[in-house]
């Protein structure tokens, strides 16, 4: 089967759900693939795997490596990478640099922008010259500093019209889908019966067009989890159990054994004449 399209996810909307999870590595990228119908590599990879504070320290260079080897890894699902801070604040024709550097190097299927009515301009440049933008507003991990930290959003009716707002900016510059992160319920029931393009919620609600979390949270191979993952299984105990067992075995001689191990070619003793 070829892999999945943007448009095969736009035609999901209001019909089926649509399936996301994050993956920054081939292991994890490989046994996702066919379960779901976008991968976003994801600049939470700089807290996942790099143990940053924030994503604010991500590079593109780094964006760039491990968006490859998802996409080396993978054959059925729709590829999203994450342009990180500082790669498209600049200027629209810093963003369309920055992304199309992304797409040649990678081959993957389209990059995520944070923000709204902002870079409504910005995302109408890149678009407009070919390259499919995700959406991302609400809760952006990339204005912590701003925000002074993660809040959630549109608790109070008051700020909704700025949310809204920016998912119709977004939606008429040309995304083809857009990220509801860390906000109101009713906020997000509301942005998406707004647009017509899907709404992919994480930390908003179960009416959003489809959903994405963190796979290391879900997973339970983080330590600390926002109160919108819901943990599914826990990793950390049967990989812990492993390495003990590991451990033992070396310190015993039970590993390597002969199964483990190689052995010298027999040798051929010639019969004298």
């Amino acid at each position: 089967m070829p892999r999945k399209t943007i448009n095969d996810i736009q035609a999901k909307t209001g019909i089926e759900k649509i399936i996301c999870l994050t993956a920054y590595t081939a292991p994890i990228a490989r046994l996702l693939d066919r379960h779901v119908d976008i991968l976003l590599v994801g600049d939470s990879l700089g807290m996942v795997l790099y143990e940053y504070e924030n994503t604010l320290p991500v590079t593109l260079d780094q964006m760039i490596e491990h968006t490859k080897a998802v996409m080396k890894s993978t054959s059925d699902s729709c590829i999203i990478m994450d342009l990180p801070f500082g790669t498209y604040e600049e200027s629209k024709e810093q963003a369309f640099s920055s992304a199309l550097r992304s797409i040649k190097e990678t081959n993957c299927a389209g990059i995520k922008l944070e923000g709204g009515s902002l870079i409504e301009d910005t995302v109408k440049h890149i678009t407009k010259r070919g390259i499919p933008v995700m959406g991302h507003i609400g809760l952006q991990p990339q204005s912590i500093i701003l925000d002074g930290g993660y809040k959630i959003k549109g608790r109070d009716k008051f700020e909704w019209k700025k949310y809204i707002d920016d998912a119709i900016a977004l939606e008429n510059a040309g995304a083809f889908a857009i990220v509801l992160e860390g906000m109101a319920e009713q906020l997000a029931v509301e942005i998406t019966n707004s647009i017509k393009i899907p709404t992919i919620g994480i930390g908003a609600s179960a009416k959003c067009d489809g959903q994405i979390l963190v796979t290391e949270d879900m997973l339970g191979l983080t330590n600390i989890s926002p109160k919108f993952v819901k943990e599914y299984t826990n990793l950390r105990l049967p990989i812990e159990k492993a390495i003990k067992e590991y451990v033992s075995d070396v310190k015993l001689e039970k590993f390597p054994s002969n199964q483990h191990t190689y052995q010298m070619k027999p040798t051929i003793i010639k019969k004298e004449k």
